[in-house]
C-alpha cells in the first residue's frame, strides 16, 4: 500500500490550499479515509474524513466551515480543500488509510506572513 500526499506548501494567513492524496495497492473504494495533522511538539490529530462512497464526511471543529474533504474513488484519490488557514494550520498534513494502518509520508503546510 502506498499513499503518497502533495500540494502542501507556504501560504498566507487566511488564504487556501488544496491537498491531495494518491493511493495504491488497496481497494481505495472500500475505506473510509482520514486526514490527520500533526503540527510542531504536538500530538497527530484528526482532521477529516469520509466514508468509502463519499456520501458523509467528518470535520473537526477546528476546521468546520474552512475544510472540505472530498475523494474520487475513479483515481483512487482523497482531497482536502483549506480554506481560511490560520497561523494553527501550520502541520504536517498525514493521508490514513485504516487497511489495516497505513500512513502517507506527509505534506508540510506552513502559514505564515
Amino acid at each position: 500500500v502506498q499513499l503518497v500526499e502533495s500540494g502542501g506548501g507556504l501560504v498566507q494567513p487566511g488564504g487556501s490550499l488544496r491537498l491531495s492524496c494518491e493511493a495504491s495497492g488497496l481497494t481505495f473504494s472500500s475505506y473510509t479515509m482520514r486526514w490527520y495533522r500533526q503540527a510542531p511538539g504536538k500530538e497527530r490529530v484528526l482532521v477529516a474524513a469520509i466514508i468509502s462512497s463519499g456520501g458523509s464526511t467528518y470535520l473537526a471543529d477546528s476546521v468546520k466551515g474552512r475544510f472540505t474533504i472530498s475523494r474520487d474513488n475513479a483515481k483512487n484519490t482523497l482531497c482536502l480543500q483549506m480554506n481560511g488557514l490560520t497561523r494553527e494550520g501550520t502541520s504536517v498534513y498525514y493521508c490514513h488509510a485504516p487497511a489495516p494502518d497505513y500512513w502517507g509520508q506527509g505534506t508540510q503546510v506552513t502559514v505564515s506572513s
